[in-house]
Formats: structure tokens, sequence, C-alpha cells
């Protein structure tokens, strides 16, 4: 078992999408916080990170916001974390939030979601990012792109070991157990990372 102190959540910031999504993502933040994991987010304000934040905060436990000083200036983040850290781009927000966490969990998201999880899928193959990644498949969000990774290791684009790199959880209790009982990964990893 993994000690699990923080872990880093992405997830959409839209409020238009299926409130299938946002239940799922205010049981996970229930779940954080009923656990004393501390939840890592980009502390936005809006949609399915805000529900993760209030919900981890409403059920007693700790959220640490990271985002770019200029989403600041917007008025785009969250007020009530525990803990607000403002950094200068999105590229050290990215890095901060995976530095403070124990594991990743990627809810449904947009563009920037995506990106996230795939920046650190690939952090992951490089050995720089060696904990627990598990994608939140609600409503078979990640199909498409578990299909395409598929499709890459098919076409050898990446290696059959590839396909641990990350879990894939149904259900937010299903996500908490796995980053838990992932192993995690060693440098020596590395050596994979070409094909």
């Amino acid at each position: 078992m993994n000690q699990i102190n923080s872990v880093c959540v992405y997830s959409a910031s839209s409020t238009q999408i299926d409130a299938a999504y946002f239940e799922a993502a205010t049981r996970l933040g229930t779940l954080l916080g009923e656990q004393g994991i501390c939840l890592i987010n980009g502390a936005g304000r809006m949609g399915l990170m805000a529900a993760t934040s209030d919900a981890a905060l409403a059920a007693g436990g700790r959220v640490t916001g990271v985002i770019p000083r200029f989403m600041v200036e917007q008025g785009w983040h969250h007020t009530g974390l525990t803990e607000l850290r403002e950094v200068e781009s999105m590229h050290e927000r990215k890095q901060l939030m995976a530095d403070l966490s124990d594991a990743v969990i990627a809810l449904p998201g947009g563009c920037g979601t995506l990106e996230e999880v795939l920046e650190v899928i690939t952090w992951k193959q490089l050995g720089l990012y060696l904990k627990p990644i598990v994608l939140l498949n609600v409503k078979g969000y990640f199909n498409p792109l578990l299909e395409m990774f598929a499709k890459a290791m098919e076409e050898h684009f990446m290696r059959p070991q590839h396909g641990a790199i990350w879990q894939v959880a149904d259900t937010p209790e299903q996500a908490v157990e796995l980053i838990r009982t992932t192993p995690l990964w060693d440098v020596s990893v590395r050596k994979f990372a070409a094909i």
C-alpha cells in the first residue's frame, strides 16, 4: 500500500457538462477530505475543479491550489482554499502540482485536462514521475483516449509495458483504491522509453 498524503486532481473548469461528472467530482473530493488526503489542483473557482475542492473542504479536508498569476488577475481562482500558491507560468503550475502530489487522478476535462494528463504520463514513461496515475473514466469519457493508447502500442509508437503507466477507474472509490495499491515505478523504466 502506498502512503498517500496528497493527490493531484486534473479536471474541467467548464460548467456546461452533465451532472454525472459533477457527482463524481463531488464524491472524489468527499473521499479525499474524509481520508485526510490533501487535494492538489489548479485552484479554479468553477466546474469540476471547484466541485472537488468544495467537497473536500466540506468533508474537513485540505486543498492546495496552484495557479498562474495571470489567472488570479482575471479572478479565475477559488478564494476559499486552504492554501493558494501563485506561480508565473502554466509550466511552473504543472511542475509544482506534480511535485506536491503522491499520485494523480484525472477527472474528465477538455484540452487543458487532457494536456496535463498526457504530460504526466509522458513524465512517467521517461521515469520523471514514478507515482500512480489514474483516469477516472466517468461515463466512459476516456474510452477514445484509451483506444488511441491501444493503437499507439499496436503500431509500436509505445511499448506494451507503457500500458501500465496509467490505471483506469470507473468510480471515485476505485480511483482512491488504485492510488493506494498501484506499485510505484522505478527509474529503471527509462530503458523502455525508446522503442
